[in-house]
């Protein structure tokens, strides 16, 4: 069970770190220093390195989260609410996550190797909103997820 907690938190800490330091603080300095073709390209880069291990955290998050409601809980009918609402968070983030990968990243991907930088700028504001979202949710998530336990739902 410490393997996977530690798989979980570490999972965690990769998707929801990444999220926060490319909206909080990598997005102002980009949009303040570099003109949209460095802006986008730089994103469609960033975006292509993050986004395995975004692949990889949420693979983690499932096997590892699973993983302990079964052998803890014995399934999800043992599992207190605050379980029931972090597996529904992240299912949504999840969701998001797959797509903003498979819409508004590939048509960001596509725009910027046609060096069409309205089409590409239109696509990095979507994939900024969907982020936000999904950080939004995340620090939420982290949230019920260690302190939940503290709360009668």
């Amino acid at each position: 069970m410490v393997s996977a907690l530690i798989l979980h938190l570490v999972s965690a800490v990769v998707w929801v770190g990444g999220m926060f330091f490319a909206y909080m603080v990598l997005r102002p300095v980009a949009l303040e220093i570099l003109d949209a073709p460095l802006r986008l390209s730089l994103w469609a880069g960033v975006l292509a390195r993050f986004f395995p291990w975004v692949w990889m955290a949420v693979a983690g998050l499932l096997l590892s989260g699973y993983g302990m409601l079964f052998t803890l809980f014995g399934g999800m009918a043992g599992a207190p609410v605050y379980l029931h609402i972090m597996q529904g968070m992240g299912l949504l983030m999840m969701l998001i996550f797959a797509h903003v990968f498979f819409a508004p990243f590939r048509g960001l991907k596509a725009a910027v190797a046609a060096q069409d930088w309205a089409a590409g700028g239109q696509h990095l504001a979507r994939i900024r909103q969907l982020v936000g979202l999904n950080l939004s949710l995340g620090l939420l998530v982290v949230t019920v997820g260690a302190a939940g336990r503290f709360f009668s739902f």
